[in-house]
């Protein structure tokens, strides 16, 4: 496929001068059976190489176990690449960011107290080496060194914006090329000064961040870095959502622009997102500003990018095809599922069914999801209050990251991480009282200096400047894999506490489609044990994708966990994301 090197500043496979049209496709947030469909759209748009993050949270979800199947099958990945004749840009980690939960670092990490991220510490650097040990073994035989299509790897991923440990970078590089990674190594930093300084490594090639004007951008880059090749390795073409904040677009006539004077200056780039995908399961990020608060991001990553959600063209794909090669593909067909309407026609109350899915686990104090070894999803914590306690307010402290709170089975109060507006619960108590608290991992925090994040509540207390810490609690880690054991009946009324609703929809012909969320709360939805991802009617998102490769001939099963309240048992769907 051919070897890429620098020389001054211009880049050259085997030996020719070479610019690199590249597209961001991360193979974790797109089904298996549609990765030859997404990379034949990029290489029909005139680009000739992909790039792709590694999700270390995926590919060893437990500590020393590890996954490289299905989803996680990144050496299919490559090899579709390479049968469409596109190179790959990898960047492995250990750290990705990528809107990603904890960007992309395991959740076993926070067990380890003395464990501190991106960094010289010894456990940590233990962890990252029993990885890529395991790992990089695997990508050896792509590299373009050794026949293969994979052109350059990242040396950790926007290091300048996070720290400034240069020991830890080149900690990572030893790992690469005493694994065999010979190929162009490279840093990806934003073009402030400290972030080039902080990001940057001897003999490492910078690259530079950035959503628009290249020329300026490209400039100050060129002003730090002195000679070396003009290269975007993330030029956001459009950007990721949060819970209750606005939809987001980016002009498809801007990105047209910027692409072609890139293109005509002779520079390199890497379109990120060239397609987005989704964050199935529990897997988007989230992020936390100082002043700004916590938001975590939505199951959706289209990122309004050249091809949607489910993989079509948009009007930005056709204009950027036009530049970089306008007699390329432009028809693509594509089937949807004959599927209308999703009937659930049985219900299975949560706290009737959470000894079947889950086991009791005792402590004086509320442990955290690590401690009980959960990653991702909820823990109920219950506790017995012993009157008499005057009305005081209940304190939930070290929230993280959403908890709905409950006196004997009735929902009374939510509380949101780090929310100083949260309305106190004010209880009285007078007889025997239940106290449950659901609290949701709505997503680990994936960029900044907040990153360390544990996750559930680390104390209940009574009162305001005094009063009492509650004591004694039954935790629940909830397992979704168990959900084949819930005892369901017959749908009769809508319930205002949390809900399992299941169904069946039938399927003459497969394909994608969208499934509305309208006329309930917030929750989770699966799909013949897949899960989907999350729902919430804050928006901006209020369509959950669903495709084609989970569904079957026939009859499918649909299980909804719904938190609160829902109007309805039918479930609508769409073809169209928005």
């Amino acid at each position: 496929m051919g070897i890429l090197t620098k020389k001054g500043n211009k880049l050259f496979k085997d030996n020719k001068e070479h610019q690199v049209f590249s597209g961001a496709m991360h193979y974790f947030r797109t089904m298996p059976d549609d990765w030859y469909d997404r990379l034949l759209k990029l290489r029909e748009c005139g680009l000739n190489t992909v790039e792709t993050y590694v999700p270390w949270n995926l590919h060893e979800p437990r500590e020393g176990e590890f996954c490289f199947e299905g989803i996680c099958d990144i050496e299919k990945f490559l090899d579709t690449a390479k049968e469409l004749s596109l190179d790959v840009i990898l960047r492995p980690g250990p750290y990705i960011c990528a809107e990603w939960e904890f960007g992309g670092f395991p959740w076993w990490l926070l067990k380890y107290k003395e464990l501190e991220l991106r960094c010289c510490n010894e456990i940590y650097m233990e962890k990252v080496k029993n990885f890529f040990d395991v790992l990089l073994p695997k990508i050896k035989p792509y590299l373009s060194t050794n026949g293969g299509n994979i052109i350059a790897c990242a040396v950790e991923n926007e290091y300048g914006s996070y720290g400034t440990d240069k020991q830890y970078l080149q900690f990572v590089k030893n790992l690469l090329t005493e694994n065999g990674v010979n190929v162009l190594l490279f840093n990806a930093d934003g073009t402030t000064p400290s972030q080039m300084s902080g990001g940057s490594l001897k003999d490492v090639m910078p690259t530079a961040n950035f959503g628009s004007s290249p020329r300026e951008n490209f400039e100050m880059f060129r002003e730090f870095h002195g000679e070396t090749p003009n290269f975007c390795m993330e030029y956001w073409d459009g950007w990721f959502e949060h819970w209750g904040y606005e939809h987001i677009e980016r002009s498809p006539i801007e990105v047209e622009d910027d692409i072609r004077a890139m293109k005509e200056n002779g520079d390199s780039f890497n379109l990120y997102m060239f397609h987005g995908g989704t964050n199935f399961g529990f897997m988007n990020g989230a992020n936390l500003v100082d002043g700004q608060g916590y938001r975590p991001t939505v199951t959706s990553y289209d990122y309004d990018a050249l091809l949607t959600e489910d993989g079509i063209p948009t009007e930005k794909y056709f204009r950027v095809q036009s530049v970089l090669n306008p007699h390329g593909q432009k028809d693509f067909s594509k089937v949807y599922a004959d599927v209308k309407e999703i009937k659930l026609t049985k219900k299975a109350d949560f706290f009737s069914n959470i000894n079947k899915i889950s086991d009791c686990k005792k402590s004086p104090m509320p442990r955290s999801f690590e401690e009980l070894q959960l990653g991702y999803g909820f823990v109920l914590y219950r506790t017995n209050l012993v009157p008499p306690i005057e009305k005081m307010h209940l304190h939930l402290t070290g929230l993280h990251d959403r908890a709905q709170i409950f006196v004997n089975g009735e929902e009374k109060a939510v509380y949101y991480r780090g929310n100083s507006e949260n309305e106190l619960l004010e209880l009285e108590i007078n007889d025997n009282t239940m106290l449950d608290i659901l609290v949701e991992n709505t997503g680990r925090v994936n960029y900044g200096p907040h990153l360390h994040d544990e996750k559930g509540i680390k104390r209940v207390f009574f009162g305001d400047g005094y009063g009492f810490t509650q004591m004694g609690f039954e935790n629940y880690a909830v397992n979704f894999e168990a959900l084949n054991t819930l005892d369901f009946e017959k749908f009769d009324t809508p319930s205002k506490c949390p809900t399992f609703l299941k169904g069946e929809f039938e399927i003459k012909e497969i394909g994608d489609f969208f499934i509305k969320t309208d006329g309930f709360t917030k929750g989770v939805i699966f799909i013949n044990g897949f899960n989907i991802g999350r729902y919430w009617n804050i928006g901006p998102q209020n369509k959950l994708y669903v495709p084609h490769s989970i569904l079957k001939d026939g009859k499918n099963e649909i299980i909804v966990f719904e938190l609160h309240g829902y109007e309805t048992n039918k479930l609508y769907t769409d073809f169209k994301r928005l």
